[in-house]
């Protein structure tokens, strides 16, 4: 093996599946220490077989500090109008709190749902951000995904870095030591050398780092459009594509 002064290129393949479908890919990935390769191994993606389970009817919703709390919204919409989720953990950090009082002028916690959602929600159950005891604290729990969205930079480098002190953190470390999806929706630019390596780190780990991009081919109206296109994206790529998602025809 290398020194640390060198750098080795390796091939890696990953096999994912959705609904059903099964796609295998290759990927390059650079070693650039012998800790590199431990983490490569213990991870066991270097000749992963098994696929992604279909998706689960238990999802797992989390926001955290970062801007984007629209997004976040038309999240929680679309899981509560789809029919094949029964049931939605939703967890909420202090600092995403701070980001809906001034993007959503929500005030505090109580109804938090309700009030992100114009409505009683039916499914979505809000979860204690302090309760490291709750059922998504546990590999036991039949949960399925869970997607981080919007997710800080903070958050980010507690996962990839195995900090779980929290229930948000906790429930994605489930995630990754139980081969679940793990979506993290990141929010920052510009971002730092810290910032790329923790998505690494976390990809490495079995997460899929999915930036908050909205698309603008499908000319969105307003933001609500946008963070509704975002929303169904997302669903999609965790097997629960959505009936009014824009889909481009070239």
């Amino acid at each position: 093996m290398n020194d640390g002064s060198q750098m080795e290129a390796r091939t890696l393949s990953r096999k994912s599946c959705y609904s059903g479908e099964c796609v295998e890919t290759t990927v390059p990935y650079i070693l650039s220490s012998d800790f590199d390769l431990v983490l490569l191994r213990f991870s066991g993606v270097k000749g992963r077989d098994e696929c992604m389970p279909e998706p689960s009817q238990i999802l797992t919703i989390a926001a955290t500090g970062a801007s984007g709390a629209a997004f976040t919204r038309a999240l929680l919409l679309a899981a509560e109008r789809d029919q094949r989720i029964k049931h939605v953990n939703f967890i909420v950090s202090d600092n995403a709190l701070r980001v809906f009082a001034e993007e959503l002028s929500i005030k505090g916690r109580n109804n938090l749902v309700q009030q992100i959602l114009g409505g009683k929600a039916k499914k979505i159950q809000q979860q204690n951000n302090d309760d490291i005891g709750a059922n998504i604290a546990s590999g036991s729990y039949p949960a399925g995904a869970m997607i981080i969205l919007p997710c800080s930079m903070g958050t980010l480098a507690r996962i990839a870095n195995g900090l779980a002190s929290n229930l948000l953190d906790r429930a994605a470390d489930v995630c990754l030591k139980e081969k679940r999806p793990l979506v993290l929706c990141t929010r920052e630019t510009p971002l730092n050398r810290i910032h790329i390596r923790n998505m690494d780190l976390a990809a490495l780990a079995g997460a899929t780092i999915y930036p908050l991009i909205p698309t603008f081919y499908n000319r969105p109206a307003g933001l609500d459009e946008m963070a509704h296109q975002f929303a169904c994206r997302v669903l999609a790529f965790i097997g629960l594509p959505q009936p009014d998602a824009y889909e481009w025809k070239g």
